[in-house]
């Protein structure tokens, strides 16, 4: 058996690994990486490290460090609720703040299932209090997270960014945005139709309490049936299992690592909710608009801006930011770090080159396309999106180099592929859906959860191939 074959196998053996065995899969690729890169390739120390990402790992840990501040000190709860008041008058655009508000969040930095689990208990709680679809509000909030994803300063957008540069693809940061942001809209808009979105519309508005917050006595005011569903969703948002315990060994993610909120929790300092801004909440908005100004507008690291920023708040609010170091998303840092490590071994030895050769000797390039979309959306469903794509990407620069696909509509398809099947109840998003759900059948949501994402694994990747891969073939 080749040592290209081999290090293949062994790529396969990590995804098996950490799917059924809940292990984190980067500590896995570590030591596939090790044991390879040694007793394969007959690397040294050296070697085997040269892969390692230095500069998505100051990244990765920057921005989350600087959003466990704004955890810990309320910020992102002003930024739900504040969101929440927008739609005191219509039910029906409630499922739509959420998905933006999502969205807003990853496309500033956030890590998507820490954006799903600061906003899923709240958009869930509403979904109890003014009878929406639980599976259109926890689908809608998924859908927010990857359509902003792939911003030029998110996590994902920066990671999948650095792989095409390092790789020496043609890239376009805005063009990469612009397909996850379409594609999301797009399955957003359909759920919101097939779901009951119209029935949303004819209920007409509400009357809203005091401070906006789900379930304090809202009642319809519209042509509809009554929202009421006799629960107080200030005890909805901890009824049965809690967000905030859920884990997923295949990506590491931890809900715990974003507080689940309850609509009525009182963080102090403002009026009706609790949710003024306070000085510390003030300056952690103005950091989080710095930092986009900065990588935007200046082209500075945003990594090295976020710890600059999350420094300068934990210095002046030690008490706030006291626990955030130990919230900083240790385990996607490790699962990155990990799968982009053992790739850079694959490089060193020739697998690269080898695999490509061979998706590309196919001989229809197409089909080696689709393929490749398809096996992205298999394995992400089950275990890491940002997994799946360091190690796709790669994977696919031969095939690519040979000009007859385009390479930025390759890699958007591969990217929306990977990552829009997050609603699957077996990814970290989909299992924080499933957990803050309030007072619902959690089997029959389960169940509901599996057939949406077979439904969108069996058709986003081949509508994605079509729409942005076919247009730049030959």
């Amino acid at each position: 058996m080749s040592p290209e074959l081999v290090s293949i196998l062994v790529l396969v053996v990590v995804f098996v690994i950490a799917t059924t065995r809940s292990v984190n899969m980067g500590a896995l690729a570590f030591a596939a990486a090790f044991g390879v890169g040694t007793l394969v390739a007959d690397l040294d120390a050296d070697g085997i490290f040269a892969g390692f990402p230095g500069d998505l790992f100051v990244v990765l840990v920057g921005v989350t460090y600087l959003f466990a501040i704004a955890r810990a000190n309320g910020t992102t709860d002003w930024l739900v609720h504040a969101a929440v008041r927008l739609v005191r008058g219509r039910v029906a655009l409630i499922p739509w703040v959420m998905f933006a508000l999502t969205g807003a969040l990853t496309a500033i930095g956030a890590v998507s299932p820490a954006a799903v689990a600061i906003v899923a208990p709240v958009a869930l709680s509403f979904a109890t209090r003014y009878s929406i679809s639980p599976l259109l509000m926890g689908t809608m909030v998924v859908h927010g997270a990857q359509a902003g994803g792939f911003s030029p300063i998110s996590i994902y957008g920066s990671i999948v960014n650095g792989i095409v540069e390092r790789e020496k693809l043609p890239g376009s940061e805005i063009g990469l945005f612009l397909a996850s942001l379409a594609a999301n809209l797009l399955i957003a808009a359909v759920l919101f139709a097939v779901l009951g979105g119209r029935k949303l519309w004819a209920r007409g508005a509400v009357t809203p309490e005091d401070d906006g917050a789900p379930g304090r006595g809202a009642e319809p005011t519209g042509r509809g049936p009554a929202a009421g569903t006799g629960t107080d969703a200030s005890t909805d948002a901890g009824t049965g299992t809690d967000a905030g315990t859920v884990t997923d060994g295949r990506t590491g993610g931890t809900a715990a690592a974003a507080v689940a909120l309850r609509p009525d929790r009182e963080t102090g300092g403002g009026e009706g909710t609790g949710l003024g801004l306070t000085p510390s909440r003030i300056a952690t908005l103005v950091a989080l608009v710095a930092l986009v100004v900065a990588v935007l507008g200046f082209d500075l690291d945003a990594g090295l801006t976020a710890v600059s920023l999350a420094v300068v708040l934990s210095t002046v609010w030690p008490d706030d930011s006291r626990r955030a170091v130990g919230e900083i998303a240790w385990s996607t840092v490790l699962l990155i770090c990990g799968v982009l490590t053992y790739v850079g071994v694959l490089e060193e030895m020739g697998t690269i080159t080898w695999a490509g050769e061979g998706v590309g000797g196919i001989g229809v390039p197409l089909l080696a396309a689709v393929l490749l979309c398809y096996i992205g959306a298999i394995v992400s469903a089950f275990a890491s999106s940002v997994g799946i794509m360091g190690a796709l990407i790669p994977l696919a620069v031969p095939f690519l180099a040979q000009g007859e696909i385009g390479a930025v509509g390759m890699v958007a398809a591969l990217a929306v592929s990977a990552t829009v099947v997050d609603v699957s109840p077996f990814s970290t998003n989909g299992a924080l859906v499933l957990a803050a759900a309030p007072d619902v059948d959690r089997d029959r949501f389960f169940r509901q959860l599996m057939v949406y994402g077979g439904i969108v694994v069996a058709a986003v990747p081949a509508l994605a191939w079509l729409v942005l891969v076919v247009p730049g073939f030959g």
